[in-house]
């Protein structure tokens, strides 16, 4: 299982292929505080893919107030600039007249007599549209993120449509959403009001949220879906799927998402949890205005997830183990353990903490090992996957502080290091887990120690971030501060044999399983930007199922499984690749000096020779009984 590196898989192939209205109003601002600020969103009027906002703060006795969306959300750890996406902004005071208005920035927008401020209307163009523009981020587009306006469906992650102003941040929101009277809505959002209008023709339906967190924290969809409520223990969960060609459904979907929620849920067992889980899918169509940054955004009792809608239904359910299974964890941390920097988020210049390993590192830890815990894989394919996380990890400076790294993550050089979180962040907490395992004589472990920190901090407590690594210290061993200290403040690299000794493990050489499209964590494919083709590498032939093929470096793919293959869809098509099982039917045409080879048969698995984790011989009793412990909890 690969987790949320799916997240970044689609960013890893591209990137080598293509280098090679008027309420009443209170007259003062103390009392504006506690009155609700009312958005709404009128999904019925959409002109261009351009949905109109309308914001009513109630009234400001100050001389100017600023109102930004922004520029960093919760979770992506890196820059989206959403004021970008904002059109036609307009400042109207009582007499509905036009206010001067100055942009600050991308984001902000500053506007002056406040005191006369009635409303704030702007339209705001989806972003799945603009990806091939840059799309939200830097550098690539990261879809689970954005927001989709379009006649059938609507993504509204509500960062992208609902800003704040800076005096107002913790004022309550109403939020009413108009829409046509036939579409499906879902939102985990409390809903306090419907009504239907005179014509019949649209719904609005009218949302509560505490304060603009809450906002931020609860994604919608609307439109043209397909859902399914079940139970899974004490949570109830939504899952909502738009797959433009009904390719699948909720409803084919649901069976694999109960039986990984229950394991999950099963493994965490009486840790503080949540009422509800949203799981939101678009699934792509692969088109040029289609989403393309595939993965999955956590927000505390929900995910956006974006896959290809091209996906076989055991690829995708594959998928969506892997990246739904991370994001549930994030109920664990940052929902009942984080740091200030977490609650108090400012989304125009924000603070990080110091403890990605934990946030993104032990979620990742734990998505991997609840499966081996709940018998979902065996200890081979635990053991891969460990074994792929640390092979991984070591394409990104392995001598640097984490701590340093995750506080400066949008700076250079440390943001580059960013997707180390989810491999050398999972080992990190891997190495707690077998600490805690030897220590406690294989009754603590990681998991335990999350439960203890979320009794302490709960979601409405966050800890302060320098003193988080004292307090794990006095909760359990001073060897777990010892490793945290040398490894995760310090820059000493980890020897990883160290902590697998004591689980009667080590690393060697052996035959191991391997993917279709990855060695190492590397693709096995490389492109030509003149030629614009994409072609085997050397790599290809240490992978068995390519080496039986009969395939050479360099053979160019012209075609898999009928679909033409080019550096525009290389990175849709080779996804598809990545996620293929033994016994499935593939036909591969390749060219080589001109001539046209066919391999058409079925996938066995694939294996190659390296370093493995293998059971030691002569382990010990005791080092078995704490590798037990380690495995099944």
């Amino acid at each position: 299982m690969k987790s949320m590196i799916n997240k970044i898989f689609a960013v890893l192939i591209l990137s080598i292929v293509v280098v090679g209205c008027g309420a009443s109003k209170k007259s003062s601002a103390d009392l504006a505080i506690n009155l609700p600020i009312t958005a709404t969103i009128n999904l019925s009027q959409i002109e261009n893919d351009k949905a109109p906002v309308t914001i009513n703060p109630g009234r400001f006795n100050q001389d100017s107030v600023t109102y930004r969306l922004p520029k960093v959300i919760q979770g992506t750890y890196s820059i989206s600039n959403f004021g970008k996406y904002i059109e036609d902004f307009k400042a109207i005071n009582y007499k509905g007249e036009q206010m001067e208005v100055i942009k600050l920035d991308e984001n902000s927008w500053s506007i002056a007599n406040a005191g006369d401020l009635d409303k704030i209307t702007y339209l705001v163009n989806d972003t799945y549209d603009m990806e091939t523009e840059g799309g939200i981020g830097k550098e690539q587009p990261f879809s689970p993120a954005g927001t989709n306006i379009e006649p059938v469906n609507y993504v509204l992650n509500l960062h992208g449509f609902i800003g704040y102003f800076d005096s107002l941040k913790n004022n309550q929101y109403k939020l009413d959403v108009t829409a046509p009277v036939d579409f499906i809505r879902t939102s985990a959002l409390q809903t306090v009001n419907t009504s239907t209008s005179e014509d019949g023709k649209s719904v609005t339906t009218s949302y509560f949220a505490t304060r603009y967190f809450d906002i931020t924290d609860n994604p919608m969809m609307y439109g043209n879906l397909d859902v399914e409520e079940f139970q899974v223990g004490d949570i109830k969960i939504v899952l909502s799927v738009y797959s433009p060609n009904k390719v699948h459904s909720a409803k084919s979907l649901k069976e694999t998402i109960y039986t990984m929620m229950e394991a999950q849920k099963n493994y965490l067992g009486d840790i503080n949890t949540t009422p509800r889980y949203d799981i939101y899918l678009y699934l792509s169509e692969g088109k040029e205005d289609s989403p393309k940054g595939f993965g999955a955004l956590e927000h505390h009792t929900s995910t956006v997830v974006v896959l290809p809608e091209s996906s076989s239904e055991e690829a995708l359910a594959e998928s969506m183990i892997d990246v739904v299974s991370h994001e549930f964890f994030h109920i664990v941390t940052p929902l009942s353990v984080h740091s200030e920097d977490v609650h108090y988020f400012d989304y125009n210049n924000p603070t990080f903490s110091k403890h990605l390993w934990m946030y993104e590192g032990v979620t990742e830890y734990f998505a991997t090992l609840f499966q081996v815990d709940q018998g979902l894989v065996d200890e081979t394919e635990f053991y891969n996957d460990i074994m792929t996380k640390i092979q991984r990890s070591k394409n990104y400076n392995d001598a640097m502080s984490f701590t340093i790294m995750s506080e400066n993550v949008l700076k250079e050089p440390y943001k580059d290091e960013y997707i180390n979180v989810y491999l050398k962040g999972a080992l990190i907490g891997m190495c707690i887990d077998i600490i805690l395992r030897e220590e406690s004589d294989g009754n603590r472990g990681i998991l335990s120690l999350m439960k203890e920190l979320s009794n302490r901090y709960g979601k409405n407590k966050p800890f302060e971030d320098d003193t988080l690594i004292d307090e794990i210290v006095e909760m359990t061993y001073p060897s777990v501060g010892e490793f945290l200290q040398t490894h995760v403040v310090g820059d000493l690299p980890i020897n990883y044999n160290l902590f697998f000794e004591k689980v009667g493990l080590e690393i060697g050489e052996g035959k191991i399983n391997a993917n279709f499209i990855l060695l190492n964590g590397a693709p096995i494919v490389s492109g030509d930007g003149q030629k614009g083709t994409i072609f085997f590498t050397e790599s290809a032939l240490e992978i068995s199922f390519w080496k039986e093929q009969g395939v050479q470096a360099n053979d160019v793919i012209k075609s898999i499984d009928g679909t033409t293959v080019t550096l525009q869809n290389a990175n849709q098509v080779l996804q598809e690749v990545f996620l293929w099982k033994p016994g499935k039917d593939i036909e591969v045409v390749l060219e080589r000096e001109g001539e046209e080879i066919v391999i058409k048969t079925t996938t066995t698995q694939p294996y190659t020779n390296g370093e493995a984790i293998l059971e030691i011989q002569d382990a010990t009793e005791m080092q078995k009984k704490i590798r037990n412990a380690w495995l099944k909890g």
